[in-house]
């Protein structure tokens, strides 16, 4: 049986958090405002009520214009669209409506965006992550402090809201209690498809298939060219065609990075993964030297894609600490500098070798079963998804059919 609870939680904030999460609010309207704009269309009858083909039109233009987080975009272009959808079913009833316009100050949250805690709250903003503490009625038995003290109760999502000088989590929760008949514990198998993201191969996953950076790097190459030769005119015209240049650039560099994001995401369906890992994209800089900015933005935008798409795939999207994913073994663990060379990985104890990339990718979704086996996964088992079976915790195969682990399939998509 499920139960469901709202509680409505006052926060402690500091002058700094305040000017942060007035911001963030405002930019989130920002984000619906523009969406409802793009969905209503006018009076003329026809509106956009799909979520998939309003974020395609929308996500790319307003993360530009915003500092807002991937997810926090996207939560703005959802509320706009649900908005928009009961603004149609008002207007086939034959109501009088309008477009939908959103002035309160509030935002949306959900775990991705937020870490709820039993006392505190950790909250993105346009400024980074801000914590503030619960301001609760001492009486454990009065609301809301009745379901937040609970730990049976599950935060799901929230809302931000602003009102009368202070800020307020509209806090959805839930609590689920399991039929007496049938307490068994929850056992659904989750498995994990690791992600590694380079300057050769944008991305290689963990089943083996890698997606080459080759056509890429070649137009990065070429807009490079192009951009030099206009800048050796230096007139006004060659400004503005360098500027036409960049935007022709990010224009294919962001098809061909939602293609590939929805290749990834076909990967992780087919092979029945429900989590997908890559590593912390905050220093990449720093893991991977020899990445242009260009390579950065791509990962980052790569990322964000996979991210805002998997919702409807009904996948989670995690990142992981990238320390020595790419020195690691994946076979036996051991960790040195010299097991890689460039694209090539030889471990110097067991002898394993395979394509580097390839061995980082399992190291990534390694690393988060090792990070899951302290959570409390109710028995579930867990494994990373390799190109013939899986591989959990303990190091132990499964093959999916006969074949030998770990090598990379043998036409790899490009």
């Amino acid at each position: 049986m499920e139960y469901r609870r709202t509680a409505v939680i006052k926060l402690d904030t500091s002058s700094d958090d305040d000017s942060a999460l007035r911001e963030t609010v405002e930019q989130f309207k920002h984000c619906a405002n523009r969406a409802s704009e793009w969905c209503w269309h006018g009076d003329d009858g026809y509106h956009v009520t799909s979520k998939a083909k309003a974020e395609r039109a929308l996500y790319d233009s307003l993360r530009d214009e915003t500092d807002l987080t991937a997810n926090l975009v996207q939560k703005g272009i959802r509320r706009a669209v649900e908005a928009v959808k009961s603004g149609v079913e008002r207007l086939k009833r034959g109501e009088s409506t309008s477009k939908p316009y959103f002035s309160a100050d509030s935002a949306v949250y959900d775990k991705r965006s937020a870490t709820f805690h039993r006392d505190h709250v950790s909250l993105s903003t346009v400024n980074g992550r801000v914590e503030c503490d619960y301001i609760l009625p001492d009486d454990p038995e009065k609301p809301p402090t009745k379901y937040v003290s609970d730990d049976d109760f599950e935060f799901r999502m929230a809302s931000l809201q602003y009102r009368d000088g202070d800020w307020y989590l509209h806090a959805s929760m839930r609590k689920v209690e399991a039929d007496e008949e049938s307490s068994e514990p929850d056992t659904k198998h989750r498995t994990v498809l690791g992600v590694d993201l380079g300057v050769n191969n944008l991305a290689v996953a963990s089943t083996g298939q890698f997606w080459s950076a080759d056509e890429f790097n070649h137009w990065r190459r070429e807009y490079e060219k192009r951009r030099g030769l206009l800048q050796q005119c230096g007139s006004r015209h060659a400004h503005d065609n360098i500027e036409s240049v960049g935007r022709k650039e990010t224009g294919r560099f962001e098809m061909h990075l939602h293609r590939v994001a929805n290749e990834l995401l076909e990967e992780a369906v087919e092979n029945d993964c429900s989590h997908i890992v890559f590593e912390n994209l905050t220093h990449i800089r720093e893991n991977v030297p020899e990445a242009t900015w260009q390579h950065v933005w791509a990962f980052r935008r790569l990322y964000e894609y996979v991210e805002y798409k998997a919702e409807e795939y009904g996948l989670n999207v995690e990142q992981v600490p990238p320390e020595n994913t790419s020195k690691r073994c994946s076979t036996c663990g051991f960790t040195h500098g010299n097991n890689r060379s460039g694209e090539s990985f030889e471990c110097q104890k067991c002898g394993y070798e395979n394509h580097a990339d390839y061995n980082a990718s399992k190291n990534i979704g390694f690393r988060y079963l090792r990070r899951r086996q302290n959570a409390d996964d109710g028995g579930a088992p867990v494994g990373v998804a390799l190109n013939r079976g899986t591989l959990n915790v303990s190091g132990e195969y499964s093959p999916a059919s006969d074949g030998q682990n770990g090598s990379p399939r043998e036409s790899p998509r490009l």
